[in-house]
């Protein structure tokens, strides 16, 4: 008998954003290389969901989700972030085949306030406000390790060009939910998502509609055709 997959702790990201000298720029954080689940990573402000925050029995898991982020991108950056100001986009569930889960739901939020991010020099590290467009041109030429949903969420964010056109985008942006199921590929491995043809039964050449990220060293290539 199969072991059973471990459970997807609730947990939040939010994607915090500003105005820099030339455009959009994104709060990115580097985590420790001795942590287990993406040690050495550059990733968003975010964490699990604790107990506190759950305010009352009627919340919604949004509602929790949203008071966490607040939360761990306040330990983590010391930003305080207006709730007013976030709006989610999307979810991610780590795949089963992995040993530690997390169900997540990712926010944008944002910050025109000071620069005054601190980190802790103890989970994080490091912290650098980058353009998207940098980020990925660092991940592609080995200098920036990303995950694969701050990776995607990174393509997304490529073309807007300021605060005020991500205002202008928020409000009509889609939630959009990966749940990844990971298959190997001579020099890499891809992860197929639900509206992928191959998704249900783990085949990377199945005729039909693609939605996959696939990712070798040095080229990582996000398909979404559907």
């Amino acid at each position: 008998m199969s072991a059973q997959p471990a459970p997807a702790k609730p947990s939040a990201s939010v994607v915090v954003l500003r105005d820099g000298a030339s455009g959009l720029e994104v709060l990115m954080l580097k985590r420790n290389e001795q942590i287990a689940f993406h040690g050495g990573a550059w990733v968003f402000p975010g964490g699990r969901v604790d107990d506190g925050d759950r305010a009352s029995a009627s919340d919604s898991e949004l509602d929790i989700a949203k008071r966490a982020a607040v939360r761990e991108t306040l330990e983590e950056t010391g930003l305080d972030i207006e709730p007013a100001s976030m709006a989610p986009f999307a979810h991610w569930t780590t795949p089963v085949e992995l040993p530690k889960r997390f169900a997540t739901w990712f926010f944008y939020a944002l910050y025109g306030g000071r620069d005054d991010v601190r980190i802790d020099h103890s989970e994080i590290v490091d912290h650098r406000w980058l353009a998207p467009r940098t980020a990925l041109d660092e991940h592609a030429r080995g200098d920036l390790t990303l995950p694969a949903p701050t990776f995607v969420t990174l393509l997304g964010l490529a073309e807007w060009r300021g605060l005020a056109d991500a205002r202008a985008r928020l409000g009509a942006l889609p939630i959009q939910r990966f749940t990844p199921r990971v298959i190997k590929l001579a020099g890499g491995r891809c992860t197929l998502y639900e509206e992928d043809a191959g998704y249900a039964n783990g085949d990377f050449d199945a005729p039909g509609p693609r939605h996959r990220l696939i990712m070798r060293e040095g080229d990582w290539r996000y398909v979404r055709d559907f």
